[in-house]
């Protein structure tokens, strides 16, 4: 269950008659326990209670009580041995009238009605298994409305499903995005009155909801009335302009039809107004309500959140860390004080894939305050904003999120007023919203944004109705901006080129215009930085992108980064790979990188990892410090090392692969068959355990094979299978269908790598095999390796590299022998070196050994690993850094610098006479 869907239980669980012997049972099954937990509990089975409660392992102890006792009750529970036996979370304690809890780890408590406990959800989602309830708490708000928002858009398409077709989409979105605005404006003063539109519906409409639809019109149409013209429309009393005045800026626009309500919908909007919408967080709120008007999305409904810590780290080294420093720097001078307001009134953020808006909405606050620091010391409070909204603008592709971007910024440019130059003087320049349309919604990677966003001088100035008119509409707005400085940012939508519709590899091919040899094998973020490099190329403008990491690693970075480094662009701040996570419990997390783009300058590149800042001259494509040397494939090693291959393809429709069983009842059955019988190992089975066996016969004893009748059988099906085959390199092979398709096996040790592996664990799976197995294709096989050659496969060095320069998918490491084995530095060891490795890996697959039948994965798993096989990997790390650089790196970046400063001096010295391929491109 996610955030959103707890809340929605706890809150259907409040409202109903309390049940103090079922009500633990329920809570526990709010916060998604499975049925067959909840009947362990219920049977006493795994219920360690010693007060008749209910006490769940390592996470809750609950007891209900009588009336007044719910204090007693919460210190009887906090005093139990059983709470402390059974390592218990939360302690939990209610009468049906009172609610208390308490967070046994932190200390903090819950103490309300019980009817008001929903309003702390966020306190207890640990118990699903969601660790991000800081910012859930401090964003509760947020998520409840948005459960409540849902449940009535869900509810109104019920009734008029022609609402929710292609045809009339927009305006059920724009409807939302109208009572979004009248929840807000009812709470926040905008209206005469707090709460005086749900109470007006409330009130004029009738209890079976037959006319909810007409009193809400009616109220609309007031909101696009002028009050000189209210009398002319003929509008009732309880629609006058002193409770809702003339909103206008195309909000109200337009169509005033209203979807039918329900007795059950009608409720549901009654429910929504009673929340106390003062609490909206716009930077937040838009990316959940988003997903209310998604189909797609729908299902992890409020799971669409881009934390403000993470946004910031995009921002402040983009342009908002500047800005402090220079108010840092003006201190109370006036003069300097007022020229940094006037520069911060011209800066445009500009955010091409702006979704609803929270890059534009956490960029307006931070300005915001920075301003009205400002003004505080020049004397000024009550100064109006300088700060245009206008300035923030963004492309989004779906109408709705586009009209949200909006109407999330108006929200936030109200509660900055409110909050910086109080509440009188906020209304009084609130109404009539402004006309002008400053969010584009259409393709960004097939818009010229120079024609949209024209970095100085006036720009194309497009007529739309209004300010949530038709999509592609703008109004004209004044884009003079000379001497304003543009910067584009934003978290442009994940997608690998396997992912990829026709229309998104289409809109790729747009935004590269032929300047890649194919686009087929780029990331769909790569095109919002193509286009951000053009813009930058024409302008002084600066951008930075959350990527997913991949476009900074493996063949990504020779495919992409040599066209978007060109007319003196460089990157001039990164984040490397850092966890990005959504707010769901068993969540994914995507692994990204912050990439900075500007003009070429002289300013120190900082590279950002957790705790520390790094200045260079220079940031290289892989988002190293100082190294811009580009990996490409190898067909040979630049070190020393043994070959590395792919394994055996079988290419055979299974008919020479057997399972353990059919192995073992061949074997058993022709006992003669023995020696056709070898071992298969792929990447699955290296890392998990799992065995499979297959035939292996060579063309002297094809005869001696074909004798054994399942043999014969097994390779006639290999035959017809090839033969069948259009594939004429496959055809060939049916002359020999009792080889393997492609044939890499020697009969002696081998090292399986496999291709794919997850990035969780602290080193790269192997298995070192004898000469008896064979290792697929699914796998890569290095043939004899050396003992140090394994130390140096084994290592953190090595992994650090293989994720860098090979890359990953999704969440795996991708190896690659030509480009991970074979370009990877090694200095020149000597014996002694080699001896100690040697000594190092043989520690290491001891320690494995010790730890048999555990499999790879059970060994490598970073919460389990054992401490004798973890202090074997980490002495092997301490010799071969000494070697590297004579000590311990400090850092994983560290270790890229070195590995990079070594291959580019290793490819200086084995580079190509002129007019060859190069096996490297390095920075001039």
């Amino acid at each position: 269950m996610n955030a959103v869907e707890i809340e929605q239980a706890i809150t259907d669980l409040a409202e109903q008659p309390f049940d103090a012997a079922n009500f633990p049972y329920d809570f526990l099954e709010a916060f998604g326990n499975k049925a067959t937990t909840i009947k362990r509990l219920r049977a006493g089975a795994s219920n360690k209670s010693d007060l008749g409660g209910v006490l769940q392992t390592n996470n809750i102890h609950i007891l209900t009580c009588d009336a007044g006792q719910v204090s007693k009750a919460l210190k009887a529970l906090k005093d139990s041995p059983a709470t402390t036996k059974a390592k218990a979370k939360f302690i939990l304690a209610t009468d049906g009238t009172d609610f208390e809890a308490e967070d046994l780890t932190s200390g903090e408590t819950v103490a309300c009605a019980f009817r008001d406990f929903p309003d702390h959800f966020g306190f207890f989602l640990p118990l699903a298994g969601i660790s991000t309830v800081r910012q859930i708490t401090e964003n509760a708000f947020d998520i409840r409305a948005t459960s409540r928002l849902n449940r009535l858009y869900v509810e109104l398409l019920k009734d008029n499903p022609e609402w929710g077709t292609d045809e009339r989409r927009h305006d059920m979105n724009h409807f939302m995005a109208r009572l979004i605005f009248c929840f807000f404006a009812e709470d926040t003063g905008i209206f005469g009155g707090k709460g005086k539109f749900t109470e007006t519906v409330a009130q004029m409409s009738a209890r079976d909801s037959s006319n909810t639809h007409e009193v809400i019109s009616t109220l609309f149409l007031a909101m696009n009335t002028r009050r000189e013209q209210r009398a002319v429309a003929n509008l009732p009393r309880w629609a006058s302009s002193d409770v809702f005045p003339y909103v206008n800026g195309g909000l109200f626009s337009g169509s005033m039809e209203v979807p039918k309500f329900s007795k059950i919908a009608r409720s549901y909007l009654l429910h929504v107004g009673g929340l106390d919408w003062t609490k909206i967080n716009p930077d937040i709120f838009g990316s959940m309500i988003q997903a209310v008007a998604d189909d797609e999305e729908r299902g992890a409904l409020g799971m669409h959140y881009t934390s403000v810590p993470n946004i910031l780290k995009v921002l402040n080294p983009l342009f908002l860390d500047d800005l402090r420093a220079k108010l840092e720097e003006a201190g109370d001078n006036p003069r300097m004080l007022l020229n940094l307001r006037k520069r911060m009134a011209k800066i445009r953020v500009f955010d091409p894939a702006c979704g609803s808006g929270n890059f534009l909405v956490i960029a307006y606050k931070e300005m915001r305050a920075i301003e009205a620091e400002i003004n505080k010391r020049r004397g000024e409070p009550d100064m109006r904003s300088a700060i245009p909204l206008t300035n923030f603008r963004g492309i989004e592709l779906r109408d709705f999120p586009a009209e949200i971007a909006r109407l999330a910024l108006i929200i936030a440019e109200y509660q900055c007023d409110v909050l910086y130059r109080g509440q009188k003087l906020a209304l009084a320049d609130f109404l009539p919203l402004s006309n002008e349309n400053w969010i584009t919604c259409g393709n960004a990677l097939r818009l010229d944004w120079l024609s949209l966003y024209p970095p100085t001088g006036t720009g194309v100035k497009l007529q739309g109705d209004d300010l949530f008119g038709t999509p592609l509409d703008q109004t004209e707005i004044d884009f003079e901006n000379a001497g304003g400085e543009t910067y584009i940012c934003g978290n442009p939508p994940y997608k690998g080129s396997q992912e990829q519709t026709p229309s998104q590899k289409t809109d790729l091919d747009t935004a590269f215009r032929g300047r890649i040899k194919s686009t087929k094998s780029a990331d769909y973020v790569a095109g919002w930085f193509i286009l951000a490099r053009d813009y930058i190329a024409k302008s002084d403008a600066a951008c930075a992108f959350v990527t997913t990491n991949s476009i900074n690693q493996g063949r990504q970075v020779s495919l992409i980064w040599p066209t978007i480094l060109t007319d003196d662009i460089e990157i001039r701040f990164a984040r490397p790979s850092f966890p990005w996570s959504n707010l769901a419990s068993k969540k994914a997390v995507v692994t990204v990188s912050i990439v900075g783009l500007g003009r070429r300058s002289n300013r120190p590149k900082l590279v950002f990892t957790q705790n520390t800042v790094k200045e260079a001259k220079y940031i290289g494509p892989y988002l190293v410090p100082d190294q811009s040397a580009i990996v490409l494939p190898s067909t040979s090693s630049l070190s020393p090392l043994s070959e590395m291959t792919y394994g055996s393809m079988p290419n055979d429709n299974g008919g020479l692969i057997l399972s353990s069983d059919d192995a073992h009842s061949l074997v058993e059955t022709y006992p003669q068959a023995q020696r056709f019988v070898k071992r298969l190992l792929g990447s699955n089975g290296t890392i998990h355990g799992q065995w499979r066996y297959c035939l292996w016969i060579s063309t002297a004893d094809l005869d001696a094979a074909l004798a054994i009748e399942p043999i014969r059988k097994r390779i006639e099906i290999v035959k017809n299978h090839r033969a069948r085959s259009t594939r004429v390199t496959t055809k060939a092979l049916a002359a020999t269908p009792h080889l393997f398709g492609e044939v890499r096996h020697s009969d002696s040790q081998a090292l399986a790598v496999p291709c794919h592996s997850a990035e969780g664990r602290p080193y790269l799976p192997f298995a070192l095999v004898d000469g008896d197995t064979v290792i697929d294709n699914s796998a890569i096989r290095l043939s004899e390796p050396r003992m140090y050659e394994v130390a140096l496969y084994a290592s953190r060095l090595h992994i650090i590299w293989i994720a860098t320069v090979c890359g990953q998918l999704e969440t795996r490491y991708r190896y690659s022998n030509t480009l991970g084995w074979n370009t990877f530095p090694v200095p020149t060891l000597t014996e002694k070196n080699k001896d100690d490795l040697t000594r190092c890996a043989e520690n290491i697959l001891l320690a494995r050994e010790h730890h048999f039948p555990a499999t790879i994965a059970d060994l490598y798993d970073p919460d389990k690993m054992p401490d004798d096989l973890r202090a074997a990997h980490d002495r092997n790390d301490e010799v071969l850094e000494r070697i590297y650089i004579g000590r311990r790196f400090k850092n994983d970046t560290e270790r890229l610098e070195k590995l990079f400063d070594l291959y580019t001096k290793m490819t200086a010295s084995t580079a190509p006479s002129k007019g060859k391929k190069r096996t490297a491109r390095t920075r001039a």
